[in-house]
């Protein structure tokens, strides 16, 4: 919910930087109809504190000649003339401005100062809490939870480790969104009974993305912020013992052996470990330690994320740096997938239960679809990204290769 913001900045507090040639309120949105005098891209960052100050949120949209003479325009007495009219200023015949070609509205919200208790925040949360407990303590500390319920804490490592990892990559899009003034969300976790124990977790971009600068900033914090936090998780979790297998799971008749393949980030970061002399040795009967899974889980969601298509990071990134030719390589990325699973299933022998590793290429093929059909984000501004951040995303992009293996993980009997 909305606060009551107080009056918008006048159009003299805008001087320097945007000019006004007219302003219009529309059901408590201030338009302000002008050009800029900076870079457009500098507009709205340049004049945000004083619009904050009054208890707005602001951003710069580019309006066609059409709509800017439709904003220009006096609509029941909704427009405001501002400044001194020339002679050799168009006039239109109820004594308002003409539009230009390629005007600009600077628009001015007020800000969400709803500051109640995120409950359904908290809620997920725990609910996620409570799930990665379970998953941990079965199926990665093979603790018998049903004889013995008070023992699932016992995985509190396990859900340190996989929520911090998630948690750090979404507070990454968090931070960049605030700080370019864009109203977001804290995140929701997806709690889930799997292998996981959650789906991830999400937060929702409320505001308007400014220009392609937000727009790479905030999908490019996510991945690097969580790639950190996976890199020290997964250093922490190879330099601890590997904890024993019971008989009771050994020696099943039904179980199953889920094989976690390596990808070649984790490989550099386990030859680092053991040059350090930090890394331990995993015996027979043995099994790394919990939090060496979450390593390799963030990892490979960092991958998952990075793929360009639609609204994940990989597509925010892709749009950023070559503007609305992302939908072109969105489009090739289902096709992509859909071959990789293709490949998988005629060379690979099925697993005992389930289905092949092929069936998850499959599932991402559809969803990636869906996502290259919703189409990507698109920045209120769509000026050229710089040179460095261009850079930064070719970097990153070659961080999410070095967290990819196409077989993720392999089901064999015991």
């Amino acid at each position: 919910m909305s606060g009551s913001a107080a009056d918008p900045p006048s159009p003299d507090r805008l001087a320097g930087v945007f000019s006004v040639s007219s302003v219009r309120r529309v059901d408590g949105t201030v338009q302000y109809i002008g050009d800029p005098l900076v870079p457009p891209a500098a507009v709205a960052e340049q004049l945000r504190p004083v619009f904050r100050q009054q208890g707005y949120d602001v951003r710069l949209e580019e309006l066609g000649p059409e709509s800017a003479a439709t904003a220009a325009a006096t609509s029941n007495g909704g427009t405001t003339i501002v400044g001194d009219l020339d002679a050799d200023d168009p006039i239109t015949p109820n004594g308002s401005l003409n539009a230009r070609q390629n005007q600009y509205a600077l628009i001015a919200e007020p800000m969400d100062t709803d500051s109640g208790v995120p409950w359904l925040n908290i809620g997920l949360l725990l609910a996620t809490i409570a799930s990665t407990l379970y998953v941990g303590a079965t199926a990665w500390y093979y603790i018998p939870v049903a004889e013995d319920p008070l023992r699932v804490f016992e995985a509190w490592p396990f859900v340190v480790a996989m929520l911090g990892v998630l948690g750090i990559h979404e507070l990454g899009h968090y931070a960049a969104a605030r700080y370019h003034g864009v109203d977001v969300t804290l995140p929701y976790f997806i709690p889930f009974p799997s292998y996981l124990g959650t789906m991830g977790a999400v937060i929702n971009i409320r505001g308007r993305i400014p220009d392609r600068t937000a727009l790479f900033d905030i999908g490019v914090a996510g991945p690097l912020a969580g790639l950190v936090a996976t890199t020290i998780v997964t250093v922490i979790g190879l330099s601890i013992d590997p904890i024993t297998v019971p008989e009771r799971v050994a020696n099943s008749d039904t179980g199953v052996i889920i094989t976690f393949n390596y990808p070649l980030l984790f490989q550099a970061l386990e030859a680092l470990v053991n040059a350090l002399g930090l890394g331990t040795e995993v015996g027979p009967g043995e099994s790394v330690h919990p939090i060496v899974f979450a390593g390799w889980a963030g990892m490979f969601f960092t991958f998952l994320n990075l793929l360009p298509v639609g609204q994940l990071d990989g597509g925010h990134i892709v749009r950023s740096i070559v503007g609305q030719r992302q939908e072109t390589v969105a489009a090739a990325v289902p096709g992509a997938l859909f071959a990789l699973a293709g490949y998988l299933y005629f060379t690979r022998d099925p697993p005992p239960v389930g289905f092949g590793v092929w069936g998850l290429w499959v599932f991402w093929g559809l969803f990636a679809t869906g996502l290259a059909y919703a189409g990507p984000a698109r920045p209120t501004v769509d000026t050229t990204l710089d040179r460095r951040r261009t850079l930064l995303g070719v970097f990153t992009f070659l961080l999410g290769l070095a967290c990819f293996t196409p077989v993720p993980f392999e089901i064999s009997a015991i």
